[in-house]
């Protein structure tokens, strides 16, 4: 390597990959970790079912960024408190910096009594099952005919979607925290619903939100046309299925019998002006809904297993950097160690943000590697040492190729768009493992 900084980049989803890039194309050495299999984290296990197009073209970019020789790809390598290496083993390697790019790997929850019930299970691990990410895929849920979702961003609208088209729910209802003018999802998104929205319930639950909000001078109407402008590009109604919503509602427990869910108990909210600030707050008047499934799709967390210091579901970054970029903070609390992407801001933005903000602290680390001399302590020889001593298939670029092309044929031979092993077995099978 002579002189040449070799840095770790953690997790390659867009943010790790296109970091990663950034990295590379500027002449610098990466050891690029991931948790699963194959790259593209979100982008290849988050991204709804039928958007083959979309997936397709993302892969394409993916493909080239690990076709750049100067990037080393090692799969099925997990860095955790829990996991092959700890982020304190990873620093101790002796690399030049390290960016952290693993996404929000925690899973949020509420704290409630219930959530421990079969039945009850947030939307993250739902959208790595239908995506087919392992073990995910191979686990079982619970889903009924009649389904609760806690949120009302697009990741709301991918489940019910989801509930709808692949597992005949009947009944969907989004729970929403505040009023019609805080929905979160896109009319580009929420066309693919609407057809299945209970209009006479929507008018009658906005007649509602008027007597709630109209005193706090709140716009009830903006926020209807907010969810009513999908209308004119929905899409037709091919099941017999009934989308509504209650809003200023929070969940406040799930019931169950026997270990399983039986119901959601509701909690009505006010809106509150606090400190030049609107909130949600609960009137402690309470109701019962009769569901089989409850899906929590409140966002996401980073992993407090990880090893770096978090605080309200994002690692901590320096208040103070030395890199900032566009004033932006890409630096942790450990000198040499950066984090990108949703490791940086949960759940902020979709793929064109996470391969911005992965190329942006990727910047923030050359700014860092201009004023440090190589260590000279690590190899990408030393690394794979170090992977070979974990007695477990490492992936590569190599398997990576050819489990693709195993993939790609067998849905031809299927007539299929995609297809997917939903087994990590079957994947080290296929690429000789």
């Amino acid at each position: 390597m002579d002189n040449q900084k070799f840095v770790a980049v953690i997790g390659a989803g867009p943010a790790g990959l296109f970091g990663a890039r950034e990295l590379a194309n500027n002449g610098v050495r990466v050891a690029l970790f991931n948790r699963d299999f194959k790259a593209g984290g979100l982008a290849e296990y988050g991204i709804f079912l039928d958007k083959h197009t979309m997936k397709e073209g993302l892969r394409k970019q993916f493909r080239q960024v690990l076709d750049n020789a100067n990037i080393d790809y090692y799969g099925n390598v997990s860095v955790s408190k829990n996991g092959d290496f700890t982020i304190d083993q990873i620093r101790e390697m002796g690399f030049d910096a390290i960016l952290v790019s693993a996404g929000a790997q925690g899973t949020k929850w509420l704290g409630l009594p219930g959530e421990d019930l079969e039945g009850v299970y947030h939307a993250k691990d739902l959208v790595y099952h239908y995506n087919g990410l392992p073990p995910f895929s191979q686990k079982q849920f619970r889903i009924g005919k009649r389904c609760a979702i806690i949120g009302a961003g697009n990741v709301m609208i991918d489940i019910a979607r989801y509930l709808i088209y692949y597992r005949d729910a009947e009944d969907i209802i989004s729970i929403v925290r505040r009023g019609p003018s805080d929905v979160n999802f896109t009319k580009e998104e929420m066309k693919h619903l609407i057809c299945y929205l209970d209009m006479e319930d929507f008018e009658n639950e906005m007649k509602r939100m008027h007597s709630i909000l109209d005193p706090l001078h709140v716009d009830v109407e903006a926020g209807k046309a907010k969810i009513l402008e999908a209308l004119p590009k929905a899409d037709p109604k091919t099941k017999n299925a009934r989308f509504h919503f209650e809003m200023l509602a929070s969940p406040s427990r799930m019931l169950g019998e026997n270990g399983i869910l039986k119901q959601l108990e509701i909690e009505e909210n006010i809106l509150v002006h606090e400190n030049g600030h609107t909130s949600a707050k609960g009137t402690g008047k309470k109701h019962l809904l009769d569901v089989d499934t409850v899906i929590f799709a409140i966002g996401d967390k980073v992993d407090d297993s990880f090893g770096l210091p978090a605080k309200s579901n994002e690692f901590i970054k320096n208040e103070n950097p030395k890199f900032p970029i566009d004033n932006i903070s890409y630096e942790s609390t450990i000198e040499g160690v950066f984090v990108g992407g949703w490791s940086r801001k949960a759940s902020e933005g979709l793929v064109g943000y996470a391969r911005k903000d992965g190329t942006h602290a990727a910047k923030a680390v050359l700014a860092y590697l201009n004023t440090k001399e190589p260590n000279n302590k690590i190899t990408p020889d030393d690394v794979k040492a170090k992977l070979n001593h974990l007695n477990k298939p490492i992936i590569t670029k190599e398997d990576i190729k050819k489990l693709e092309a195993v993939e790609a044929e067998e849905a031809k031979k299927r007539g299929l768009e995609e297809f997917k092993f939903a087994s990590n077995d079957e994947m080290l099978q296929v690429m000789g493992k």
